[in-house]
């Protein structure tokens, strides 16, 4: 199992459809016992949350944001965890809007320094 989300930061590899995450936007990531929380903005996203769970490599999760618009939407994904070979953490997410049509993938990983 790759080490402990806590206290880690992630950002996009690649920017998503406007309206969501996008190449500005930072996950402030925090996990106890098997929990995953987060908080995020940047980009077309004023503030979003994230809440749910890890099993290994295997994160379970929801997701709500505030877009610039003034829109909400919501949604459910699930993530792999790995590391890389210079050992910053990837995310590789597969996600479902729930308060809308749409699905998709995207990656996020720790920021080089």
């Amino acid at each position: 199992m790759a080490r402990s989300l806590d206290g880690l930061v992630f950002v996009p590899v690649a920017d998503q459809a406007p309206g969501q995450v996008g190449l500005q936007t930072r996950f402030a990531y925090r996990e106890q016992d098997g929990r995953v929380w987060a908080e995020y903005a940047g980009g077309d996203v004023v503030r979003g949350y994230l809440v749910g769970t890890r099993a290994g490599d295997r994160i379970d999760f929801r997701y709500v944001q505030l877009r610039l618009d003034g829109t909400t939407a919501s949604g459910h994904c699930t993530s792999l965890v790995t590391e890389l070979p210079d050992g910053r953490l990837r995310l590789e997410e597969t996600w479902t809007w729930e308060s809308q049509e749409g699905s998709g993938t995207s990656v996020v990983e720790q920021p080089r320094d």
